[in-house]
């Protein structure tokens, strides 16, 4: 005979066990994302390093904007952030100019060519990240785009 006290256990045990598998797959995540960024980065130049890649796609994103800003959006020191930048310069990823409002300040950009870098990586990584989930419905993708952004703002504060 199941008590209630029985149930509660086996439900407390799962839920255990499914917290801690979800660890484990999130583990396995990671580990996989930072192998790709190092593909990623590899794909752009062959020389890019995956923190100075993301520095370029930020740039790309949301340039031109000043180092302090890049400092700022990286939670690096200036010279951390002028070292990588400097090196996306070389690359010619990256470009320095003065800023227009104050000749005094420096504004960084992704370059044309730093930009085009990064639009052919993004539509093979696309590509294949689509042929992967081939197999998986509409329904099932944004059921897990949904759940999943729901795991990231349920642990927004970590």
């Amino acid at each position: 005979m199941t008590t209630a006290t029985d149930a509660a256990q086996a439900t407390t045990s799962t839920r255990h066990d499914d917290l801690r598998r979800i660890e484990a797959e999130v583990g396995s995540l990671i580990r996989r994302v930072k192998r790709v960024i190092g593909e990623r980065a590899r794909e752009v130049h062959p020389e890019l390093h995956p923190m100075t890649y993301f520095i370029l796609t930020h740039l790309a994103a949301n340039g031109p904007m000043r180092g302090a800003d890049l400092s700022d959006a990286f939670g690096m020191d200036k010279g951390g952030v002028s070292r990588q930048v400097q090196s996306l310069v070389d690359l010619g990823l990256v470009e320095r100019r003065p800023d227009s409002e104050d000749r005094r300040a420096i504004l960084l950009d992704a370059t044309d060519e730093g930009r085009q870098r990064l639009e052919r990586m993004s539509r093979t990584r696309s590509d294949r990240f689509d042929r992967r989930l081939s197999g998986w419905s509409d329904e099932e993708l944004a059921q897990f785009a949904r759940q999943l952004a729901a795991y990231n703002a349920a642990l927004s504060d970590d």
